[in-house]
């Protein structure tokens, strides 16, 4: 079993930001889900915290995706993930925290409002381990029931995500790195925050090509998550294949997670 060790919940954004750094390095890796409960105090007494990605390497613990970027750039320092050039360094942490807090916001709302209201996602993104009865009640639940959740964003919020998307998606139309030449932080972090958006094949069949009605499946931000799938296939993680599990039994609920 590989000595690294990554502690999340599937289809976390800022998880999935960590499962693409580690693949930019060609770390191998072991995955443990971390269920609510029992598995959250293991987590905690582990790294004293609660909330994931958590990056066990030895006896280095990792918190947080920056955390774990600033770890995998010391211990692997090819490729590296931050610009060597100070202002080049600047932009790309600029970039991150953008991702890592208005995006993702934005991106964690928008993706709420599509759950409440498509059941089809509701169900697929349910722990594994869910039993079938409970899976169909979650999924047969009417919209109305959740009501509360699909007024998170409001019309205002949805307009300022997609106004956000529209001009990076103008950033990104020549299919180029954020920063000069060479995929950066800046770049993992973006593409990770877009995973919800409209989920990539490494997400799995059941999410894959879904997402947030009006975003994924609006023309104007193809190249956005066609750009967002380069990304995934430069670093690694653009196949078929969801993220290795050292415990295939014990998939996540939603124990909460942050950058």
């Amino acid at each position: 079993m590989p000595p690294v060790k990554l502690f999340q919940f599937r289809h976390s954004p800022f998880c999935e930001k960590a499962r693409l750094l580690l693949s930019a390095k060609a770390v191998p890796y072991a995955v443990q889900e971390v269920t609510p409960g029992v598995g959250q105090v293991d987590l905690f007494r582990r790294s004293g915290q609660r909330q994931v990605p958590v990056l066990q390497d030895g006896d280095v613990l990792a918190v947080g995706s920056v955390a774990i970027a600033r770890h995998l750039d010391s211990k692997v320092p090819e490729p590296p993930l931050l610009p060597v050039d100070p202002q080049a360094r600047a932009r790309a942490l600029l970039w991150e925290n953008w991702a890592d807090t208005t995006l993702a916001h934005g991106a964690r709302m928008a993706l709420l409002q599509a759950v409440s209201q498509d059941n089809h996602l509701r169900k697929a993104l349910l722990p594994q381990a869910t039993p079938t009865p409970l899976r169909d009640l979650l999924g047969a639940l009417p919209g109305e029931m959740v009501s509360g959740v699909s007024q998170l964003l409001t019309r205002a919020g949805f307009q300022q995500l997609g106004h956000a998307l529209e001009q990076l998606t103008t950033l990104v139309a020549n299919g180029q790195p954020l920063l000069d030449a060479q995929h950066c932080v800046a770049d993992v972090a973006v593409a990770a925050q877009l995973y919800g958006l409209k989920f990539p094949t490494a997400a799995g069949a059941e999410l894959a090509g879904r997402g947030v009605p009006g975003i994924a499946d609006h023309p104007l931000f193809e190249p956005l998550f066609a750009w967002r799938d380069r990304i995934y296939g430069a670093m690694g993680r653009g196949d078929l294949t969801p993220a290795p599990s050292s415990d295939p039994d014990n998939p996540a609920s939603t124990p909460g997670d942050h950058g």
